[in-house]
């Protein structure tokens, strides 16, 4: 996949082009595209749009308009366009023939933007799969150079050309790839299932791209998760304990971003991090509230959510920014929902009460006066994480201890009043 920028000096110059057949909001999902590219580390120099039934078959806009790329490319040192939508293999060569101008699509664009940003083994692992998928349907339309004869003794059949060698290739990348990241979903299978089994709660933040998902974890947990204004800053699932005021601990996951017309196969390569989410007790669904299109941010997030599997838990709508909203008339109101501001760690109180709340098991706190001869019944809270302080007096240990319900009949006799 090639990069957007060959070099830290030069800031890459992109020209956004868009063909408006009424599927969607063109004008929305282009101002997404403008803040792609800019995540990507290169300048959105201009925007072009044309209105039509369907995208032409040969070059996705018709020949004027073509024309007039090409002329704004020349006269405005333009070093890609970047297209709004899936472009086929003939469509690009047709393009960049026309232009002499270097040609991307929405999906590769996202997939470059991946690659930079991804940092566990996992993540580059999904990044690569996700590219190789995309790039196995497209080698037949790369023309001449791909139909070559491959040559090599021992390494290629007699006859072979370099397509058919790439494509064998590329196959069998594909398959090691599913067979590591199987391995790592096996092992965080593993450690989801020690969770439940050790009666760990998990709140997983969930959200639109860019929502403040990332800054929310760190307010919380100190996580030290990278944090910026950019489309896809987290694409690797962080994991943290968090004690709520209760003193229950929870354990918070950070999942990657949305975008809305996610390509499909990018969803399935990060479905293992999505599953996190899809495995929590809890689910924060996090939108920038100062975002005119905060409702279409929710509903894309609790579509996917929907698809997981995630209906039977509490979802609690989180919106953040509200900082950034001058009116709070105007702040989104929903049922059960929360309004912080992660940076500033406004609201946050209002959140862990939230998440306490919807917390599967129900909790008490208990004030105790323990006998010595029974402190063994301290050691199991501590284990469990529900003792909260503990002083040894003369007649006993005085604790404060937080105890779902389970475990009420075992500290109920030694209840102070």
């Amino acid at each position: 996949m090639p990069s957007l920028y060959e070099n830290s000096e030069k800031i890459q110059r992109a020209l956004l082009v868009a063909v408006d057949t009424g599927d969607y909001d063109c004008e929305s999902s282009m101002k997404e595209l403008y803040d792609l590219v800019k995540s990507a580390g290169a300048e959105p120099v201009a925007s072009m749009v044309q209105k039509r039934d369907k995208p032409d078959s040969a070059t996705g806009v018709g020949s004027g308009r073509l024309e007039e790329i090409r002329d704004f490319c020349a006269q405005n040192e333009i070093d890609f366009i970047v297209f709004d939508m899936e472009l086929t293999p003939t469509q690009i060569r047709n393009i960049e023939s026309e232009t002499d101008v270097r040609t991307i699509d929405r999906t590769m664009l996202i997939l470059d933007i991946f690659a930079i940003r991804a940092r566990s083994n996992e993540g580059k692992l999904q990044v690569e799969l996700a590219q190789l998928r995309y790039l196995m349907p497209r080698l037949s339309g790369k023309g001449k150079e791909m139909s070559r004869l491959g040559g090599g003794v021992g390494t290629r059949g007699p006859g072979e050309t370099k397509l058919e060698t790439d494509k064998r290739h590329i196959r069998r990348r594909i398959e090691y790839l599913k067979e590591r990241l199987a391995e790592m979903t096996d092992r965080r299978e593993r450690h989801r299932e020690r969770r439940r089994k050790d009666g760990i709660i998990s709140v997983a933040i969930v959200g639109y791209t860019n929502a403040g998902k990332s800054t929310l974890m760190n307010t919380l947990t100190q996580a030290g998760v990278l944090s910026e204004d950019k489309l896809f800053a987290t694409l690797d699932p962080t994991s943290r304990a968090l004690k709520l005021p209760s003193g229950v601990s929870v354990m918070m996951i950070d999942t990657v971003g949305l975008v809305r017309r996610l390509p499909h196969h990018l969803v399935e390569a990060f479905k293992s991090t999505l599953e996190e989410a899809a495995d929590a007790d809890i689910i924060l669904n996090v939108c920038d509230a100062s975002s005119e299109e905060y409702r279409l941010h929710l509903d894309v997030t609790n579509s996917l959510l929907r698809e997981l599997g995630c209906t039977d838990r509490p979802i609690i709508s989180v919106f953040n920014k509200c900082d950034l909203v001058e009116d709070p008339e105007d702040l989104p109101r929903d049922r059960g929902s929360v309004h912080i501001c992660a940076k500033l760690g406004k609201g946050i109180d209002e959140l862990l009460a939230a998440v306490e709340d919807n917390l599967p098991v129900k909790l008490r706190r208990f004030r105790l006066l323990v006998p010595f001869d029974k402190v063994s019944m301290l050691s199991e809270l501590r284990a469990v994480g529900a003792l909260q302080k503990e002083e040894y007096t003369t007649d006993g240990v005085l604790a404060e201890a937080v105890v779902e319900e389970s475990l009420w009949h075992k500290v109920k006799p030694y209840e102070l009043n």
